[in-house]
């Protein structure tokens, strides 16, 4: 990655854990959107219809995304910003997906947009 002067990573959704040793060279240089108000509804195998599927049977009044920096853990990495929806009574799984689906496309460009200007008006590029 460094041959390609990456210096910020934005995952969709990544399902894998991230080897230790990007972890290190880009530390709070990664982000990820997890498709549920964290810390409830993540860690490993809370993804996509699965997530919406829980959140629906717990009977939550609620839902959304939870944008975070990517750490050891899945799931567990500082909070970035979190968006929310509510969970209407009779919402299926898919209809909480469309809702949380809007979400992701309205605030996730934003939020990367926001990080970026950040450090760079606190001149602090994400080379190192």
């Amino acid at each position: 990655m460094r041959r390609y002067r990456i210096d910020f990573v934005a995952l969709a959704g990544f399902l894998l854990k991230v080897p230790q040793s990007l972890l290190d060279a880009y530390p709070r240089r990664m982000v990820n959107i997890h498709p549920a108000l964290l810390p409830r509804y993540g860690g490993k195998g809370m993804y996509g219809d699965r997530v919406h599927r829980a959140v629906v049977e717990a009977g939550e009044k609620e839902s959304g995304i939870t944008i975070h920096y990517i750490n050891e853990h899945y799931d567990e990495g500082d909070i970035i910003f979190q968006a929310r929806c509510p969970l209407l009574p009779g919402d299926t799984p898919e209809d909480l997906a469309a809702k949380v689906h809007a979400l992701e496309y309205a605030y996730y460009p934003e939020v990367i947009d926001s990080i970026l200007k950040k450090s760079k008006e606190e001149n602090q590029p994400f080379d190192k």
